[in-house]
This record gives C-alpha cells, sequence and structure tokens, in this order.
C-alpha cells in the first residue's frame, strides 16, 4: 500500500484503517492546531485536580456507618489484603449533609465545596491494580504500570491539539521541583510538543515560574532571525530524510512554541492581573493559585491542565489520619469550591471537564492505630462539568468503603471515559511504535455512559 507522504502518519493509519479515523494528520498541519474529534464532544478541555498520595473517600462523599458501628472491629469484608500491617476498622468523625436539590452528601470537611453539590457527578467504585504509588501514580496518569509510555494529557494534546498556537496544549502545575514526577507528564514515544510544560506554581512572578522565558542577551528581532535560520536548516535536514522523523518534527514544534511563548506566557500565568476579589475568592496557598492559574489556561485554550496539590505525596496519611486530613480539606476546600464557580460564571464549565482525586485511596482498617494505607480495591473521584450528569452518584463500594461493588469502575474506564467526553474513541487514538499500535488504554477500557449528561 502506499503511504500518502511521511509527514502524515495518521492520515496513513487511518488510511490502513488502524489509526485516528476522522482525527485527520497532524504533522502537515501543525500540532498546535485544534485537530476534528471523533464526534460531537461535550468538553472541550480537561482540568484535573491531582490529589497525589491518595484521599479516602469516606472522609468526604462517601458517608459510611458502619465505620463507626464496627470500629476498632474486623468483620467479614474488612480483611482484604493490604499493603502494611493494619488492625481494626477506623471510624470517621466527621459530620455528613445531604446538599443541593440533588440531596448528595457531602461531608463538614468542604462546607464551600458542598454548595456545589449539583454540579458533581461522584465516581463510587473507582479501582486500581497496585497498592504501591509508583505504579499506581503510572497508571493514573499514563494507562500503564510500566515507564516510557505517553501521559494521559500528552494522549489529548495529541489528538486534539491547542485551541491557542502560542500556548503548549498540555501544562501541569506542581509546586517545588518533582523531578521523579516527571515521567507522569512526558510524552513518550508521541513527538516531543505533546510533553506537559511543567510550571512550579507555587511561584508568582512569571519569569520565575517558568525559567529562560525570556532571553536578556538578545532582542526579539535578531532572535527571531537566528530561529528563522535553525528552522531553515531543520527543513533541509527533514527533507533529506526518507523516513519521518516525529523527534525532529516535534524539536521544530517545541521551537516555535518556546518563541512564540516568550511574548503570551507572561499573560497567561501572571495572575497578578487579577481582580483582588478574585484572588481572595481562590485563597493565596499554592494549589489556590494553581486552581486560578488553571483557569486562565482553559480559557486561553489550553487543552489540558493537571494541579498537583503538593510535591511528593502530602494525602499520604499512614499515621495521624484525621489530623492531618483536616488541614488538607481545608487547604483544598476553598479553591475548588472557587473554581467551579469561576468557570461557571464565565460558562465555561458546561464544556470544561474538571476531574478531583488521587492514584488510589485509604483503606478503611487502621494502620499505626490512627492512620489508614494504601487502598486499590476501591476509592472514590469525581468529576464536574464537561458534559457529565451533575449531582450524581456513580457506582459504590462495601458498606466499610474497602472494595468497589456496584458499577466497579477502573482505571482504563475512567481515561476510556475521558476521551468519549472529549469527542474521542479511545480504541481509535492510537500511535505505532516498536512494531504495534499504543494508546492510552492498551487493550481495555469501557466508556461509563451512566454519567454522561
Amino acid at each position: 500500500m502506499n503511504i500518502p507522504s511521511p509527514l502524515s502518519r495518521r492520515a496513513a493509519l487511518t488510511t490502513m484503517g488502524g489509526g485516528l479515523g476522522s482525527l485527520g494528520m497532524i504533522s502537515a498541519l501543525g500540532a498546535d492546531q485544534a485537530l476534528r474529534p471523533h464526534f460531537a464532544p461535550r468538553a472541550k478541555r480537561v482540568i484535573h485536580l491531582f490529589m497525589n498520595g491518595g484521599p479516602f473517600g469516606p472522609d468526604f462523599f462517601d458517608p459510611k456507618p458502619a465505620l463507626t458501628r464496627y470500629a476498632g472491629q474486623r468483620p467479614k469484608g474488612s480483611d482484604l489484603r493490604t499493603e502494611r500491617p493494619t488492625g481494626g476498622l477506623l471510624e470517621v468523625p466527621w459530620k455528613f449533609q445531604n446538599h443541593g436539590k440533588s440531596g448528595l452528601p457531602v461531608s463538614e470537611l468542604l462546607p464551600l465545596t458542598a454548595q456545589h453539590a449539583d454540579d458533581l457527578c461522584l465516581l463510587r467504585s473507582c479501582y486500581t491494580d497496585n497498592p504501591n504509588h509508583g505504579p499506581a501514580l503510572l497508571l493514573m496518569n499514563n494507562g500503564t504500570m510500566t515507564p516510557r509510555v505517553p501521559s494521559m494529557g500528552a494522549w489529548t494534546s495529541y489528538g486534539l491539539g491547542s485551541e491557542n498556537t502560542d500556548l503548549p496544549g498540555y501544562v501541569v502545575l506542581c509546586p517545588g521541583k518533582p523531578v521523579r514526577f516527571s515521567i507522569l507528564w512526558n510524552s513518550a514515544f508521541l513527538p516531543s510538543q505533546h510533553a506537559g510544560l511543567y510550571v512550579n506554581h507555587s511561584k508568582t512572578d512569571p519569569d520565575d515560574l517558568i525559567p529562560w522565558l525570556k532571553r536578556k542577551e538578545t532582542n526579539p528581532q535578531a532572535q527571531r532571525k537566528g530561529l528563522d535560520l535553525l528552522q531553515q536548516l531543520n527543513q533541509q535536514h527533514r527533507q533529506s530524510r526518507s523516513i519521518h522523523d516525529p523527534r525532529l518534527e516535534g524539536r521544530i514544534e517545541a521551537l516555535e512554541t518556546a518563541y512564540r511563548m516568550q511574548f503570551s506566557a507572561h499573560d497567561a500565568f501572571d495572575i497578578g492581573r487579577e481582580p483582588e476579589k478574585v484572588r481572595e475568592i481562590y485563597g493565596r496557598s499554592h494549589f489556590g493559585n494553581g486552581c486560578l492559574l488553571a483557569r486562565r489556561l482553559a480559557e486561553r485554550g489550553v487543552r489540558f491542565t493537571q494541579v498537583y496539590y503538593g510535591n511528593g505525596q502530602p494525602w499520604d496519611t499512614h499515621s495521624k489520619h484525621d489530623e492531618k486530613t483536616r488541614k488538607l480539606a481545608q487547604d483544598i476546600d476553598r479553591p475548588v469550591a472557587a473554581l467551579l464557580e469561576d468557570l461557571k460564571q464565565r460558562g465555561m464549565l458546561e464544556d470544561t471537564l474538571v476531574i478531583w482525586g488521587g492514584e488510589f485511596g485509604r483503606t478503611p482498617v487502621s494502620e499505626n492505630g490512627n492512620g489508614r494505607d494504601h487502598n486499590p480495591h476501591g476509592f472514590l473521584m469525581w468529576m464536574a462539568g464537561g458534559g457529565v450528569r451533575g449531582g450524581y452518584a456513580h457506582g459504590s463500594s462495601d458498606e466499610f468503603g474497602f472494595k468497589a461493588q456496584e458499577k466497579a469502575m477502573h482505571v482504563h474506564d475512567l481515561h476510556a471515559t475521558i476521551l468519549h467526553l472529549l469527542g474521542i474513541d479511545h480504541e481509535r487514538l492510537t500511535y505505532r511504535h516498536a512494531g504495534r499500535d499504543y494508546r492510552l488504554t492498551d487493550v481495555h477500557g469501557n466508556v461509563a455512559k451512566e454519567i454522561l449528561a
């Protein structure tokens, strides 16, 4: 079969019946241009609020009175395998109330988020494959527990491109210098322009947020001439090669995006341009800054934004669980509620998918007397906006919140559903590498159609 142009790998895959279908070709058009989805999308963009370390669902949105009834005991059903030695059931001390027209229960830990109960789609029956942070983080962010595969944001950028040619399609906001986390937002074998742009949002000055944002030793005109020359050399090199090299394509695209970002990023990443009342609504914490930045990036066409709560695993509460959880909840409640309200007021929530959760949950049984161990068997996440049913609880776990039972939703199902909301058939978003077609969901994944609005 004759493949039409070495620059259109996607078009070739489509022609052969195994690629991206209606997504069309990317290289000839430019990776930063918006591409056509497979079908009408419900969401145009994603904001992923990542609680790395793993929160415990029954602390927030899934009351389990059996934890109080059997506190200190280990009845049948609470004896699942845990990563570390655990004792009896540990009660949840927080009070719950029903909120909104839907009557979804939310604990007293999140009074502001509770005001948006009718926007939340609770996923109460999520589960994953591994109780260790490393593999679970990879599975949640990259779709597999093995490294060197593209992240969820990279797949989204690859499939849909960006709505703003002056900004990357995928941005990751994470405080500090999370070197060991960088694999969670890499592009791996996808063209490099689809990797997440890491931004340390614990700072507020754009020049500090993004290192080397400006070249101080030269003026923009001289820099443009230098870049034009470099691009000409890259184009000559590309034309001299008989096969398409996605690494070269990615380098060319990345150089252009980096140049344009010098002028657009100051506006996009400068939260100091927001009115003071908006800053106060989000709060002044690093997570508040991150949620505000996520809204600013979303309204400028960035396709996928991740906001990590912290560097490391701040939700990893192996001891003093209740004490730590209270503080963590206080830190996230205001920014999360502000983000949902801000998006709604701007008419953006209906086509912006907001996701909240960690890589797994925590056990209902105790560790160290007052802590909770890792729990891959069942955990809670939620979505809002972007075409999901608001005020709805999907699935359930057992009476202790230990294992997913009704409508169990694996991470692959979660990814398939996210792509579906973006208008992408997860089985058709593929990339041939090392002799096989890869996709975010590997050979798994079912769309949870019941959560669609």
